[in-house]
């Protein structure tokens, strides 16, 4: 048996011996677990007892599998195992046809292993909308985690979760800000803290591989107008250029090609009506 065990039982016993001149039909159930938060398929002792000195009958009711490693007159010492879901205790005593009982909640706990970041757009102009969202998948429980979104070591947003939350889906936060200059030198990060310090656990914490975001200047509206309008003279001179050449280079070849024919047609005369 583990020193909780031991450590159970001595209890239970120095309180029986303190309350043994008490009225018989005034009696006490007492249940004492070695922890209140374990990871799923993990095994766990509970210690049951009362202050009946005769008790009638007593016992731990559950729907996870349970044995019974020790037991006197007056307690009962279980081992329970593969756990999977949150779950109710119920440790319970008939003393003089009279039953008490006494529950405790056990929850399962899932650690954040694995935290995902991401920036839409990874690419945004100076005073342009980017959005940081932050994914823990197969966490619990998620009333006890807190998603941390950071730019540096500064937090832009913290987001927890209420009790109504399904267990062991994927907690998201999403925080959305304007982008400026300074944003292109900071690391973007989340940080996700599982804190079962409240339920007899610790806390478990684990951050995103960090990322960047890639600031640019916006062109002004003034430059934009003036950069069109020199690209569009520009195309105009080239295309009127090139039309120009072409009209000076069929002028020419025309010029050139009827000087040969008036030659041509001229030795093809005969001789008697040449003058």
């Amino acid at each position: 048996m583990s020193s909780f065990g031991f450590g159970t039982l001595t209890m239970a016993l120095f309180a029986l011996v303190c309350c043994s001149g008490s009225d018989e039909k005034a009696f006490e159930v007492h249940m004492r677990l070695e922890k209140l938060i374990v990871k799923p398929k993990e095994s766990f002792e509970v210690n049951c007892s009362t202050t009946c000195n005769q008790p009638e009958v007593g016992g731990l009711e559950t729907s996870l599998n349970k044995i019974l490693l020790l037991e006197q007159a007056q307690w009962k010492h279980y081992l329970i195992s593969n756990i999977s879901h949150d779950t109710v205790l119920w440790c319970h005593f008939t003393c003089f046809g009279k039953q008490k009982s006494m529950s405790s909640n056990v929850s399962v706990y899932q650690p954040p292993r694995q935290v995902f970041l991401t920036l839409q757009p990874t690419w945004v102009a100076v005073g342009k909308s980017f959005t940081i969202e932050c994914r823990v998948p197969a966490v619990e429980p998620l009333d006890s985690l807190t998603l941390s979104l950071l730019r540096g070591s500064e937090t832009l947003h913290s987001q927890t979760f209420g009790k109504a939350a399904p267990a062991l889906q994927e907690a998201t936060a999403t925080f959305s800000s304007m982008a400026h200059r300074e944003d292109g030198h900071h690391n973007f990060s989340c940080l996700a803290v599982l804190d079962l310090m409240s339920r007899g656990g610790e806390v478990f914490c684990t951050h995103s591989a960090p990322k960047m975001l890639e600031i640019y200047e916006p062109v002004p509206d003034s430059q934009m107008v003036i950069i069109v309008t020199v690209v569009s003279v520009l195309l105009f001179l080239f295309v009127t250029s090139v039309l120009l050449c072409f009209i000076f280079s069929q002028h020419w070849r025309q010029r050139r090609m009827g000087s040969y024919g008036v030659r041509a047609a001229w030795r093809r005369l005969p001789q008697a009506f040449r003058p």
